[in-house]
């Protein structure tokens, strides 16, 4: 009896021993998995996609020559637009870097800068594919106020010469209601109000480059067109008599730098001919 004892105890031991073996490797598997792992996370956070931006730097407090500065970030971890790697530079790289932003969706015209050699919009423009840097400058031939910042006094000033508004001679057809307009003659406003005055037609132009001063350019151009081509406008002929001048409107040479540059895909250099037809004509 005494032996039958022993016996089930040395069994009920060998049994522990046999059950307590695979827990021990269970907790070394465990233990080898959180190692391997630590040794791959370094790994996985070099999976980077790297970017280099070569910015144009200018500030007026410091009496310096204007630089391109560059600067690099993960473009996995940034949006698709160039404005998103400029809110990336200046949120995490440097906050002194300036330049103008608002809706971000192609309305406002704010973000107006020269990409890699062409004007447009920096919240349209998707960033290139890694490789070479791409160089943000301001739009060209313009006055810098601060980096990518430009002085539009001019341009609005321009804008403003035309008079961009309804004038009439005689109240509407019915007091206190608005001007009707056929359906037909609405159709003739496509493709030209839908300008939102960002300047990168203008400042493409050459020859608003060497004339800005007295060249309207085709901004103000084609918005003096969008107004001289209303029906419901009665001041067409003291509209071209305005700008039948020239240097205010024959100075453009139809070379359509404005339609390539224009982010809305609008044709500055097709209105500016109209204008010209409708001086002939008057």
């Amino acid at each position: 009896m005494a032996t039958g004892l022993i016996r089930r105890a040395i069994s009920s031991s060998h049994a522990a021993a046999a059950v307590a073996q695979p827990a021990r490797l269970l907790t070394a598997r465990l233990h080898a998995s959180e190692a391997e792992a630590q040794k791959v996370e370094p790994k996985a956070s070099a999976n980077t996609d790297t970017k280099k931006f070569q910015i144009y730097r200018w500030n007026p407090d410091s009496p310096s020559k204007p630089e391109l500065k560059e600067f690099e970030i993960n473009l996995k971890e940034c949006g698709p637009m160039v404005l998103d790697a400029l809110i990336k530079i200046k949120n995490e790289i440097d906050p002194s870097l300036t330049f103008r932003r608002s809706c971000r969706e192609g309305i406002c015209g704010s973000c107006a800068m020269n990409i890699d050699g062409c004007n447009g919009l920096a919240c349209l423009t998707k960033i290139s594919p890694s490789g070479s840097a791409s160089t943000i400058t301001p739009l060209p031939h313009m006055f810098v106020i601060k980096d990518l910042v430009v002085d539009m006094t001019n341009f609005y000033n321009q804008y403003k010469s035309i008079e961009p508004w309804l004038k009439r001679k005689n109240p509407p057809p019915t007091p206190g209601k608005e001007i009707p307009q056929s359906k037909k003659d609405r159709a003739k406003l496509d493709g030209m109000y839908e300008c939102i005055l960002c300047a990168c037609c203008s400042t493409s132009c050459p020859s608003y480059w060497w004339t800005s001063e007295a060249y309207l350019g085709p901004a103000a151009l084609l918005h003096a067109n969008r107004w001289i081509s209303d029906s419901r406008d009665e001041y067409t002929k003291e509209r071209l008599e305005a700008i039948d001048d020239e240097f205010k409107l024959y100075r453009c040479h139809t070379i359509l730098n404005c339609a390539r540059a224009c982010p809305k895909g609008l044709n500055p250099g097709k209105q500016i001919i109209n204008i010209k037809q409708l001086q002939l004509k008057r």
